[in-house]
């Protein structure tokens, strides 16, 4: 094992470790010789002589020497030369590239190089005696008294900038990489080669997830477990001069993995999942089986082929099983008004991209496909209020509102604050925002506002003196939407808050500040909301056709006995609340801990802007549907039932004062787990149209015993919002 501070960049004397070095360290026998190598220009044969005599014996020297400076390593030009008729492990090498005599194509010149080369590592490790050959050479390296590992060994994750590491494209506006913030670990490599082990402990992979290269070669293994899949940050695996006959499926969810080496193994085929690893540069293949088809292929044309290739041509495969609904309270009596809300990001379909999503098949990242898979999981859940991010205009208006209207929802949406500076329609068509989605027969809309946070935070006073407002905060513009309902039968009223935050992880403080913003909103507007006017029984009878905004009369069936009076709430705190979205943060983080605890954590305290914008009763506890489990779904991360990483949260919650929470909680929808999803975890794929998994959770109205109707007179409800 060995540490990233050990790369090529370490230096030794000042100069770059086994680079720079001088030629008095690494060759001193052959320096001394070019004094003599002036003495003999007087006699031409004598000196021609003498010079191939010093030049062997230099050379001789030179070796001997840099042997013994690299532990006894010979440099790889000893190896045994390849050839094509020679045979390792029993199989014949994949043929060389075009007739004999031609010379070697590109694509197979690299794989001889680098077969030669692990070749060499198994020729020391197993004749030598000599395991652990790579984090040996790499330790030589980093001295500077040893060759430099190429083709066998991973690249340099210090050469490469933080998206081509995650494999994503740094305009995406979404988290690429929230573990960041995990300790700093000392080490990234691990080194069992030619140990002559039969099988790899589960330790290796349930521990050490942060390992980004594995060197198993050299070895007996049968086989590789499937728990391999849990190195999510794995970029290079060598696997060679072992006895595999397979690769497990879940070795796709290895997404950033760049180089994958099995050299002399008995594999014949390959999993289609492997398709997934979309990041692959190099597959070093030879001395297998393999099948003529995918011989041909990556002889021919390469890695990259084969992995679209098995990608494109892959099966759709068996659907999960489905998730349920997990009941959390019995005895639920039916007399209480049930309310099933859904949150879900969608993944806006300007974002769906084969650039972003390079794992996922062409056909299942179409927005055709996608489009009805997503309708279909709505249709199936068949939820009161659904709270929508990423949705786009053009979406809004031409799939969704009129797809949902014949499950009898209207919607709201607001798209983010960017659409104002754009004047082509086209263009604001594309810009997603959120959106929230309510059954038209059970619910009035009294009223809907934009949060936004920028606008709100530029405006307040105590912030407007806050440099850092101008640089973190505005450049940011994100929203929330908040809507304001009232039940038709029952005529209890309610707040639903819909908002999207920033996904930068390093914006902690930002997302800090826009949560802070978001439960001021939702104090104002609550305030606000206590003196709204009741709703008159005759219009609680009306309502307005989601696709031609007719006014008609509702049915007996949809409106089974006589409608309540509108419910009266003296106090902001008495407004039972709901809030939703995609909030870009964990279990522990400044949001988290805001809306579960009332307050920022004391490493975010020190911006002063932030102490404002969470003075106390600005926020108070939140309790949330899935307790401090949420499941989120973003590329590359394939444990669901982890602490909230973005969540969509679904929670009640009071805006300040003594909390008095008017929901109870009766059921849930599940998580998915690793073993019930098992490789659909890398998404969006066939059975899981966006890189989110939805949340859903069943709430009951409490009793309110203490708490009178309002007067049911002729006050005219609030107009139509311009885009529900």
């Amino acid at each position: 094992m060995y540490g990233p501070q050990q790369g090529h960049n370490s230096r030794l004397n000042g100069v770059p470790g086994g680079r720079g070095l001088g030629p008095q360290m690494m060759y001193p026998t052959y320096v001394q010789s070019q004094g003599s190598h002036q003495q003999h220009h007087s006699h031409p044969q004598q000196h021609h002589h003498s010079i191939q005599q010093d030049h062997a014996a230099h050379s001789a020297a030179a070796t001997a020497t840099l042997n013994q400076m690299t532990g006894g390593f010979p440099m790889s030009t000893s190896a045994t030369p390849f050839t094509p008729n020679s045979r390792q492990n029993g199989h014949t090498p994949a043929s060389r590239n075009g007739p004999p005599g031609q010379p070697l194509s590109e694509v197979m010149a690299e794989q001889n190089r680098a077969f030669k080369e692990s070749e060499h590592a198994h020729s020391i490790m197993t004749d030598q005696h000599q395991p652990h050959f790579f984090a040996r050479a790499k330790a030589n390296e980093n001295r500077g008294v040893g060759p430099t590992l190429t083709s066998i060994t991973a690249s340099n994750p210090g050469d490469m900038g933080a998206s081509a590491l995650n494999g994503e494209d740094e305009d995406r506006g979404r988290p690429i990489n929230l573990d960041e913030s995990e300790d700093r670990q000392d080490w990234q490599s691990l080194d069992l080669s030619g140990q002559g082990l039969r099988a790899v402990s589960l330790t290796v992979f349930n521990r050490y997830a942060f390992v980004e290269e594995l060197y198993l070669p050299s070895n007996g293994l049968t086989y590789l477990p499937s728990e391999i899949g849990q190195l999510r940050k794995l970029r290079h695996l060598d696997v060679s001069f072992n006895q595999l006959t397979s690769l497990p499926p879940e070795l796709c969810m290895c997404t950033p993995l760049r180089k994958l080496l099995v050299f002399n193994n008995q594999i014949r085929t390959l999993p289609s999942e492997l398709g997934a690893l979309h990041l692959l540069e190099f597959l070093g293949w030879q001395g297998n089986p393999l099948d003529g088809e995918l011989t041909k292929r990556l002889s021919e044309e390469g890695t990259k082929s084969l992995i679209n290739h098995l990608k494109e041509s892959a099966p759709v495969p068996m659907p999960p099983q489905p998730r349920a609904m997990i009941p959390l309270q019995e005895d639920v009596p039916p007399s209480l008004e049930h309310i099933r809300v859904l949150s879900w990001n969608t993944l806006c379909d300007k974002y769906a991209t084969s650039q972003q999503y390079g794992y996922t098949p062409a056909s299942a990242l179409s927005w055709e496909y996608r489009s009805e898979s997503i309708l279909r999981e709505m249709r199936h859940r068949d939820a009161d209020i659904m709270c929508l991010q990423e949705t786009s205009g053009e979406s809004f208006d031409t799939f969704f509102t009129p797809e949902l209207a014949k499950d009898d929802y209207r919607g709201v949406f607001w798209p983010k604050t960017r659409v104002s500076h754009m004047r082509d329609k086209t263009e604001q068509g594309l810009v997603d925002g959120c959106s929230i989605f309510y059954k038209n027969t059970k619910y009035i809309l009294l009223d809907k506002q934009l949060i936004d946070f920028r606008q709100t935070a530029i405006n307040r006073p105590d912030m407007k003196a806050t440099e850092d407002v101008f640089n973190r905060v505005m450049p940011k513009d994100s929203i929330g939407v908040l809507c304001f309902f009232e039940s038709r039968l029952t005529g209890a009223r309610f707040i639903v808050v819909n908002a999207h935050l920033c996904w930068e992880g390093h914006l902690a403080d930002v997302k800090a500040v826009q949560t802070g913003i978001l439960m001021e909103t939702v104090t104002k507007m609550s305030e606000r909301f206590t003196r709204k006017p009741a709703v008159p029984i005759s219009e609680k009878k009306l309502l307005r056709l989601p696709t031609t905004d007719e006014v008609t009369e509702l049915t007996p069936d949809d409106l089974p006995e006589p409608p309540h009076p509108s419910q009266d709430y003296r106090t902001n705190t008495d407004i039972p609340l709901l809030i939703c979205g995609d909030y870009n943060s964990t279990y522990g983080s400044s949001v988290y801990d805001l809306l579960d605890k009332g307050r920022v954590p004391p490493i975010i305290r020190t911006w002063s802007a932030i102490l404002t914008a969470t003075s106390p009763g600005m926020v108070s506890p939140t309790p949330s549907a899935y307790g401090r489990h949420m499941p989120t779904y973003t590329r590359r991360q394939t444990t669901l039932a982890s602490p909230i990483t973005h969540p969509p949260t679904l929670a009640p919650l009071t805006t300040s004062g003594t909390r008095q929470i008017a929901w109870k909680r009766s059921s849930c929808l599940d998580l998915l787990t690793t073993s019930s999803s098992s490789v659909y975890l890398v998404s969006p794929n066939y059975h899981f149209p966006s890189d989110h998994i939805q949340i859903m959770a069943d709430f009951v109205f409490k009793a309110r015993k203490d708490k009178k109707a309002l007067g049911g007179g002729d006050q005219g409800r609030t107009g139509s919002p311009s885009r529900v």
